[in-house]
């Protein structure tokens, strides 16, 4: 059974005239007679009697009238809730972002956002950088967060995918403080007393970021890995709770740092990090959602001012 049969049987119902219906409907009058007839054989039953004129509803009819009111009432009342459920998403911005800039980078940037454009609406989802980088490939998410070093790439193409970088960050070796004030431990380390490590689990980007850190120490550093996890927020709580060393964005420990709940290990050991946002280019199969359009075009006219006044402080000087 098809709406539009409903539709055609209100219509008849109401001008009790087979002509005048199909003309309302926009179909040729045996075409309307046709779906009529079809609509009778769905039910079982005559909804109709021709036998007089103008034409009557059976009882059978009657209350079919009565509940196809009732039914197309609730459809068209559900179509307005789903496309009001698609309107109120065009409003909000859908980022995915590593559990590590999630918690670090994100709301700050955020309100730095807010404080110069405005309320933003925003989701967002925290993933592993993997399962991040999937979700803006298959079309999941409006925008992308994540780190960028050159030894280790997001593996996106230019020509379908764009960016914009959005600041630095700094990966540092922290640890607690002693009870002394000192560090508890400080690198390199001894081959036979190993600094206790708190790092990544296997395959995280951070935890590659660091082996890149400690390739290009200038002196061996002698680590024991005695935990791991895949989040930087797990590896500053083992930190301040002695357990170890861990290598940190520095954006995750300023507060830390500020009050000596973890000192800096090894001011020699750091790597840094761009962090960036990326997105699909919009295209006329797939359009840019109004609010992550706008954002981004905030972005490109910020980053343009920004170029422009380096560009003038250096011609000053």
């Amino acid at each position: 059974m098809e709406t539009k049969w409903l539709e055609d049987f209100i219509s008849l119902a109401e001008t009790r005239s087979f002509s005048r219906s199909a003309q309302l409907r926009h179909v040729t009058q045996p075409a309307f007679s046709r779906r009529i007839q079809a609509l009778e054989a769905w039910a079982g039953t005559d909804l109709v009697d021709r036998s007089s004129y103008p034409t009557r509803l059976t009882s059978a009819g009657q209350t079919l009238y009565a509940q196809a009111l009732e039914m197309l009432q609730g459809l068209q009342t559900t179509r307005a809730m789903l496309r009001g459920h698609v309107a109120a998403g065009q409003d909000m911005i859908e980022f995915a972002v590593p559990h590590t800039l999630a918690f670090a980078f994100f709301p700050a940037w955020v309100s730095e956002l807010r404080e110069q454009l405005g309320p933003i609406k925003s989701r967002l989802i925290a993933l592993n950088v993997h399962d991040a980088v999937l979700r803006l490939v298959e079309g999941s998410c409006d925008l992308l967060m994540a780190y960028h070093h050159d030894a280790q790439p997001i593996p996106l193409e230019t020509q379908r995918y764009e960016m914009i970088v959005l600041g630095q960050e700094s990966l540092i070796a922290c640890v607690a403080p002693a009870p002394d004030g000192s560090a508890l431990w400080t690198l390199p380390g001894q081959p036979a007393a190993p600094v206790p490590y708190l790092g990544y689990a296997s395959g995280a980007y951070l935890g590659r970021m660091v082996e890149l850190v400690l390739r290009q120490a200038k002196v061996p550093v002698h680590l024991d890995k005695v935990y791991e996890t895949d989040m930087a927020e797990g590896l500053k709580a083992m930190a301040i709770e002695g357990h170890g060393l861990a290598f940190l964005p520095q954006s995750a420990v300023t507060k830390e740092l500020a009050s000596g709940q973890l000192l800096r290990a090894a001011a020699d050991l750091s790597l840094s990090l761009q962090v960036r946002l990326y997105r699909a280019k919009p295209s006329a199969k797939g359009p840019a959602k109004g609010a992550a359009q706008a954002l981004w075009q905030f972005l490109l006219a910020r980053r343009s001012s920004h170029a422009q006044a380096d560009r003038t402080e250096t011609m000053a000087a």
